[in-house]
């Protein structure tokens, strides 16, 4: 019998890509998490996300330092702004 597959978590795909992002040099301040409305509902209500890396201070989501952007996206994507 064939083991399930494990469902990569929000949390977790996105931590990994802030992470790589961080390690290319890009900051927090550079990023923004666009998420569909249903992976900020999974953000929020995953368990296993420490207190410290979400925040809703100010009105504004932030994970991991990065500004979570609501909704109007098909997919959630990890932008990077680019530098002026």
């Amino acid at each position: 019998m064939k083991a399930p597959a494990l469902r990569v978590t929000v949390a977790s795909r996105f931590r990994a890509e802030i992470e790589q992002a961080a390690q290319e040099g890009v900051k927090p301040g550079k990023m923004a998490l666009h998420l569909t409305l249903g992976d900020v509902e999974h953000l929020k209500r995953d368990r296993a996300v420490p207190v410290a890396d979400i925040s809703f201070a100010g009105g504004k989501m932030t994970y991991l330092g990065v500004t979570v952007v609501k909704g109007d996206v098909p997919q959630s994507i990890l932008l990077r702004k680019k530098a002026a």
